[in-house]
């Protein structure tokens, strides 16, 4: 069976990483989906889809986790017709995994299997809270992946994500 999952892994965190790693466990295939991958340089997507490709691979790399795919799901702003959208461009999975309620709905009026995956600290691994983190100097480091720090320190998106909060 296969799984897609989607989010926009701005940046990859832990808790991300948890969910792949228990569903490469459950299934034959993840489907990691990019979402909002046309998004780059902004606070809220500070990444560019190539730097949330590169983070993703490391960090399933680092944990010996190898049965995924990595597509890029562009966002349309159109909720009843996004189902369709990622149709269009990924349809061969038995299952939506997500915690995200809005993409959990959407799949099931559409009469395909979803299943919601558990929040792990929701209030330290959301990607929100991370980029809050690196624009106020608090701790960050330890909510990504060894791999993805590197990353982020490579690409200086610390000063990045300072820069597109305006400080």
């Amino acid at each position: 069976m296969k799984a897609l999952f989607v989010g926009r892994f701005q940046p990859f965190h832990k808790g991300h990483l948890r969910i792949i790693k228990e569903a490469s466990e459950d299934f034959d295939e993840i489907i990691i989906g990019i979402g909002s991958s046309q998004y780059s340089n902004t606070f809220d997507n500070p990444f560019t889809d190539d730097e949330r490709k590169e983070m993703i691979k490391a960090a399933l790399k680092e944990i010996d986790v190898s049965n995924y795919r990595i597509v890029n799901i562009p966002d349309i702003h159109n909720p009843p017709r996004w189902v369709f959208h990622v149709l269009s461009i990924v349809s061969d999975f038995d299952v939506v995994i997500s915690n995200n309620r809005l993409t959990l709905d959407l799949f099931k009026e559409k009469k395909y299997k979803v299943k919601q995956t558990p929040l792990y600290n929701k209030k330290m691994f959301s990607g929100k809270e991370i980029r809050r983190r690196i624009r106020e100097d608090t701790p960050w480091k330890d909510t990504v992946p060894e791999k993805v720090k590197e990353i982020i320190l490579k690409i200086d998106g610390v000063h990045r994500i300072k820069k597109l909060s305006g400080d």
